[in-house]
């Protein structure tokens, strides 16, 4: 049995997952691997999974999930009732807390006794073991209570194993993972001074310097205090130029050759075909791929929100996923600040993809999806491509793409894809390079390797938050209660929450109570929620104009009531159709993100209907008529 907590909670047994149930599962399950075989009391467990209000069936909860995850893990799962508690006995298994620890620990050892190639590798697998932020899955409560240290322990890691790197002279290829540490971590004074080397000795020593400037403004304005002695003394070092060089770097041998290569065979009809001149590439589409000394950097980024706020453990997430070599899909309902959001996370990981990006939006202005030949035409144009020499056909066209970002590091942003039939063609063959995708669709979870980032309404202190970045913090501060009205009409969606900022900004001699009272009247909301270009009934209107026409009119009579929520029992009564029929009707509304699935505390699903969908709803039920 393999046991895992440094990333999703999960286990495995002979090579096989073993299912879990939700994340109240996974938290008994991770307390209990923690504890390394101590009792944990029935109190302790209750704390990690309800908090310091359990309901009052917490106890007969806690045994199900025990039960349950005895079921799961089989014969010799070593979970045993003891007293008034529980142990588990994990020795014939293996974890990769105690496997990272192990490592780490002859890792460091290796490292002070100079030993910088052993140090190097053992601490690169104990950082291999990872596969996201520690205990991802699992309650709020165990995560405040055991995620600080194992986070610290990756950081030490990752500091320990970059000593070992800058030792043994790989600088050059540290630089977009230590630009990534020190953004998620700027006040760790040991990661930036580890940046300044590694940028000094790649001949960049104005990065370096300037690099210093903003950790010493960072550490005083966030904490009042300068610079260690440490950092200091790196700064003066490289201030002068006499920084020593690594310890013990490795030497690698270039073999040249003066001859040039011998000419190709040629097809039958065909002339030889001779060596390729300098900096192109000898291929089939030899004229139309440059080589290394002509290649272009794209930088096809929009920019990104200025006044970007919140959402910051999806930044995590995302950021995390890239640096872990991870492709990323933001999913979530129309408005809720997928682009926002992936323009944020690729302008902050621009560091770590220094050959260029590449950004297309795959949907036209009027919602029909563009046609991946017409985004790889853009791309390849943006790559250095001959125009004259771009292929006509799809497949010709993904074949040159992937050849022109082979031995790249680029981030691609794919931005309001439909499905993931309009993305794969456009993914990179492997390699260094990433994919941001954005959409709304359930099938882009299907993209093999990548991890998913949902979004919902934003949190009442992020609504608010947003707000008065855009409309300003001293207006809006009179009113506070107006305010999160305001946010609670606009559902705590970040594009009704702009167009709502956007009009308290054009209209500062009416306070914010005045536009509460305008959102508060539903025959009128959406209307007040648009403002020049942004609307947000636009997205709604996509949504329901693809659907079938069964499904459409299933909702239609579904948002007429004023039930908040909906089960599979509720939408059967109301449509009139068999359970499992009406089980369906939500969960392709769902999968249009017109429904919001909502978490249950048994096997019955539910589904939340936002009040704006409903008002748009009803809207085009009378208008209609």
């Amino acid at each position: 049995m393999d046991f895992k907590i440094l990333g999703p909670v999960s286990a495995e047994l002979d090579g096989r997952p073993v299912p879990l149930d939700g994340s109240k599962q996974r938290t008994a399950l991770a307390a209990l691997l923690l504890a390394h075989g101590q009792v944990i009391t029935d109190e302790r467990l209750t704390t990690l999974l309800w908090g310091w209000d359990p309901p009052a069936t917490s106890t007969r909860q806690l045994y199900t999930y025990v039960s349950r995850l005895r079921t799961r893990l089989g014969p010799g799962h070593g979970l045993e009732r003891h007293g008034a508690g529980y142990r588990m006995d994990i020795t014939p298994a293996a974890l990769d807390w105690d496997r990272f620890r192990a490592l780490a620990e002859t890792g460091r050892a290796d490292l002070l006794a100079g030993r910088y190639a052993d140090a190097e590798r053992r601490l690169g697998q104990a950082l291999a073991l990872w596969s996201g932020p520690a205990l991802s899955d699992v309650t709020e409560q165990l995560a405040a209570a055991e995620g600080p240290r194992l986070t610290e322990a990756h950081l030490a890691a990752t500091e320990h194993h970059t000593e070992a790197a800058l030792a043994l002279g790989r600088h050059g290829e540290l630089v977009p993972g230590l630009t990534r540490q020190v953004t998620l971590h700027p006040v760790r004074e040991r990661l930036r001074g580890q940046l300044m080397t590694a940028l000094f000795r790649c001949g960049r020593q104005a990065d370096a310097l300037c690099l210093y400037e903003e950790g010493r403004r960072v550490l005083a304005d966030e904490l009042g205090i300068d610079p260690g002695p440490e950092l200091r003394a790196l700064h003066q070092e490289i201030l002068a130029a006499t920084l020593p060089a690594p310890a013990a770097p490795e030497h690698l041998t270039t073999t040249l050759t003066a001859e040039p290569p011998a000419p190709r065979p040629a097809p039958a009809g065909r002339a030889p075909v001779g060596p390729a001149p300098v900096g192109w590439t000898s291929v089939d589409q030899a004229s139309a791929v440059p080589g290394p000394a002509a290649r272009p950097v794209p930088a096809l980024l929009p920019a990104a929100p200025g006044d970007f706020t919140g959402r910051q453990a999806q930044s995590r997430d995302v950021l995390d996923a890239l640096d872990s070599h991870q492709d990323v899909v933001i999913t979530g309902a129309h408005g809720t600040g997928k682009s926002a959001l992936a323009l944020k996370a690729a302008e902050q990981a621009r560091p770590a993809f220094p050959d260029g990006q590449l950004y297309a939006d795959l949907r036209t202005p009027d919602g029909t999806p563009r046609t991946p030949a017409q985004v790889l035409g853009w791309f390849l144009h943006a790559l250095g491509a001959a125009p004259g020499r771009i292929p006509d056909g799809l497949d010709e066209r993904a074949q040159l793409y992937r050849t022109l970002l082979a031995g790249r590091r680029m981030l691609i942003v794919l931005d309001n894809a439909a499905d993931d039939a309009q993305v794969r063609p456009l993914l990179p063959g492997g390699g260094a390079t990433r994919t941001l995708v954005t959409g709304i669709r359930p099938g882009l979870a299907s993209l093999e390797g990548t991890r998913l980032v949902r979004l919902g309404p934003m949190t009442p202190a992020e609504a608010t938050g947003l707000l008065a970045r855009i409309a300003g913090p001293d207006r809006l501060a009179a009113d506070p209660e107006a305010v999160a009205r305001i946010a609670e009409y606009c559902d705590r969606l970040p594009l009704a929450l702009r167009i709502a900022a956007a009009r308290l900004a054009d209209r500062p001699d009416r306070p914010a109570a005045h536009l509460a009272a305008r959102l508060a009247a539903e025959d009128r909301r959406l209307g007040e929620l648009r403002i020049g270009s942004l609307d947000v009934t636009t997205g709604l209107r996509h949504a329901l104009t693809a659907l079938d026409p069964s499904t459409a009119t299933a909702f239609a009579v579904l948002t007429a009531t004023d039930l908040p929520t909906f089960t599979p029992p509720d939408a059967a009564a109301l449509l009139d159709l068999p359970l499992h029929e009406a089980e369906d009707v939500l969960d392709r509304l769902a999968d249009a993100r017109l429904l919001e699935p909502r978490p249950a505390d048994n096997i019955v699903p539910q589904f939340r209907l936002m009040p704006l969908v409903r008002l748009f709803s009803r809207t085009r039920v009378l208008t209609a008529v």
